[in-house]
This record gives C-alpha cells, sequence and structure tokens, in this order.
C-alpha cells in the first residue's frame, strides 16, 4: 500500500464488507500490531457470537487492511473495536470505515455512535474528534487489562447533535476545546 515515494501516501479504495472467519489472521495481525493489549482469537469470537454483535472489514486488493467491531442498541451503535493495518494508515481507510458505520445511522431509529478511546491513545482521539466525534466524559479504569482511563466519544447525526450526553448531562469537556 505504502508507495515509498513521499511521507505522504496516496488515498485508497477499500470495500467493507461483513468480517468471516476466514479474515480472522488477518483481523489478529492487524490488533497486535495496533495494540499493547489486543484481543485473542477468542475474544473476538465471543463478542461476535452475540446476536447484537457485527463485524466488519475493509479490505484493498483482496487484503484485509482493517475492521470494527461494534454493537447494536436501540438508539445507537457502540463500537468495541476499531483498527487499520499499521501499513495501511493514512491513506483514507479509518475515514472510509467511519463513514460506513455514520450511514447505518436513521434519523428514525439508531440516532448516534459511542465509543471508548484510551486516554494514552492521543492518535485515536485526534481521529475521532476530526469525524465529528465529541469527548463527553472521562471513564476512570475503564480498560481492566491496564487500569487506564478512557474517554467517551459521541457521533450524533446533525439533527440531533446537542451540548449534553447521553444521560442528559451538560458536555463539559467541548467547554475546554480551543482552549
Amino acid at each position: 500500500m505504502s508507495t515509498g515515494r513521499t511521507p505522504t501516501k496516496d488515498r485508497v479504495r477499500v470495500h467493507i464488507r461483513w468480517m468471516i472467519r476466514r479474515d480472522m489472521p488477518e483481523v489478529l495481525r492487524a490488533e497486535q500490531e495496533s495494540f499493547g493489549y489486543s484481543w485473542t482469537e477468542d475474544d473476538f469470537l465471543r463478542c461476535l457470537r452475540q446476536r447484537n454483535c457485527i463485524g466488519m472489514v475493509a479490505e484493498h486488493d483482496d487484503r484485509v487492511v482493517g475492521f470494527m467491531i461494534y454493537e447494536l442498541h436501540k438508539t445507537k451503535l457502540h463500537v468495541l473495536n476499531f483498527a487499520v493495518a499499521p501499513a495501511c494508515r493514512r491513506v483514507g481507510v479509518r475515514t472510509q470505515m467511519v463513514t460506513k458505520l455514520v450511514g447505518k445511522l436513521s434519523s428514525h431509529r439508531r440516532t448516534k455512535i459511542t465509543l471508548a478511546v484510551r486516554e494514552s491513545n492521543l492518535a485515536a482521539q485526534l481521529f475521532f474528534r476530526s469525524q465529528a466525534f465529541q469527548a463527553t466524559r472521562v471513564l476512570r479504569g475503564y480498560y481492566e487489562d491496564s487500569g487506564e482511563d478512557a474517554y467517551l466519544m459521541h457521533y450524533k447525526i446533525a439533527e440531533f447533535a446537542d451540548d449534553e450526553d447521553e444521560d442528559g448531562l451538560p458536555n463539559r469537556i467541548a467547554q475546554f476545546e480551543g482552549n
């Protein structure tokens, strides 16, 4: 995927489809290359066996270059895991994956996407912020593997976007943006 010509890589088009069992080796590779505390194959399978859990992959040149796992809830989608293989970053794969996810929202059913991002994962925080997600809450000790805090981030379709989180509380983090 990398051309090696310049630090800025060319944009690529990916095909985003349902995850299938034979994708697992490439999904696991992307997971392990992306996270210090990575999911195991059993973690993926346990999650995907739940009826409200969906797995999708981004494919380029017949290779899985990214994936996302999310849960369907009554009014929202909640992203559990989202990664792009390091060799395929900064070429638009993540943006296409988020666009696909946002396309699953509707004004009459599911109106928002939520996800948690590790406090130490600044790249993910900045990326999701660039995609119109807002950090609305700090989740203390969220990650069992390390005890690390997380930021709860929301994306709401435009007609439902406001300055409140899902509990009707003011978005206290937004007041500090731009300072």
